[in-house]
């Protein structure tokens, strides 16, 4: 009896251990891996996204794949997962996020058979004085300024007038994001004739991750009367949503739509990951598993065009600011009609009040 149960006990370790894990060819290894960025599959942000894009590839193609998480965080433990998951048999590597830029300028020549696709970076070694994408390397960025005016207009249409920007650690994506929020929330002001009565407060907070810091700085903007705040960058969402929690206010995701993690959360300024990383592997698998040379050494800048980025619709919950009008607008974005600034250099030009904050 007691081997029986010891038996089924590691049967249910070896299960768990294999939860969210890929179809295997029949000798044991996997064609397209994930690497996963600071965090797991199920962060509700790039690394979910990015794996959601590749299981279903995957699925829909009949290919075999995987995702593999580095030891810690550190260019070392990502170009060591790497490398592990081409042993593991991995002929496509996806890469979500910038921390993975000089892993990626380290291997791909070493690995010259193998195609990497970086989400959200370039690749260039430690110090930045050298950027390099080699053939079997394809990078995609965004057009996080288009997500972030969405947002942001959508937050004014929707009648909240005390608005706030928290932002991660200050690299071109957050900043594309917050600059985009600010011009969107602007335009809608103008647009409503209020843009007296709109306000805003902008802040990086230096990091990813959550802290009681965060959450303080957070319930102080709520306390002072900021209805809505702009939460942008990985898990610092859960201080912004702790405060809003307790304050009684509203929050807007970022990068997937993050609404099942708070009931504060009233839309989200996604990334279309998955549908990026879908859109690359048909294009590499249709050149028969190399990047065709429109992509292969290139970086990609993609946007509402590509349908690669915008609010969800699936949960939408505003009141005020409808679908239709969503729609419309988003058309507007796609033809050029609606003119959005990606410049990260200095701050936009705009008539309403933004209180930038150190």
């Amino acid at each position: 009896m007691k081997k029986i149960v010891s038996l089924m006990l590691a049967l249910v370790m070896v299960a768990s251990l294999c939860t969210g894990c890929g179809e295997k060819k029949a000798d044991g290894t996997y064609e397209i891996a994930l690497v996963t960025d600071v965090g797991n599959i199920d962060d509700k942000s790039f690394n979910q996204g990015a794996w959601e894009g590749v299981k279903k590839y995957a699925e829909d193609n009949k290919k075999s794949y995987n995702y593999y998480r580095p030891s810690e965080d550190s260019t070392e433990a990502r170009v060591e997962t790497i490398k592990q998951a081409i042993d593991k048999g991995a002929k496509v590597v996806v890469c979500p996020g910038y921390l993975f830029e000089d892993a990626i300028y380290e291997v791909q020549d070493k690995y010259a058979d193998v195609q990497f696709l970086l989400l959200d970076g370039e690749p260039h070694n430690a110090d930045y004085s050298d950027y390099k994408t080699a053939a079997n390397t394809h990078n995609i960025l965004y057009k996080e300024e288009q997500a972030g005016y969405l947002a942001g207009y959508a937050a004014v249409k929707e009648g909240y007038r005390k608005l706030g920007f928290l932002g991660g650690m200050a690299v071109p994506a957050v900043i594309r994001y917050g600059y985009g929020f600010v011009q969107g929330a602007n335009d809608a002001a103008v647009e409503l004739g209020v843009e007296g009565d709109v306000s805003m407060k902008y802040w990086y907070c230096g990091g990813f991750a959550p802290s009681d810091d965060i959450k303080t700085k957070m319930s102080g903007w709520y306390t002072a009367g900021t209805e809505v705040v702009f939460s942008c960058g990985g898990g610092i969402y859960l201080s912004c949503t702790a405060a809003a929690e307790a304050a009684g206010a509203k929050v807007i995701g970022v990068d997937v739509d993050q609404s099942a993690e708070s009931a504060t959360i009233i839309t989200s300024a996604m990334k279309e990951l998955a549908n990026s990383v879908v859109l690359a592997l048909t294009d590499l698998y249709k050149n028969g598993g190399t990047w065709p040379a429109d992509l292969g050494g290139k970086t990609s800048v993609l946007g509402a065009v590509e349908n690669c980025v915008g609010l969800p619709t699936a949960t939408w919950s505003l009141k005020n600011f409808s679908v239709d009008e969503y729609k419309a607008l988003f058309e507007d974005v796609k033809s050029g009609k609606v003119a959005i600034s990606n410049s990260t250099e200095a701050a936009p030009d705009v008539k309403i009040s933004v209180d930038y904050q150190e």
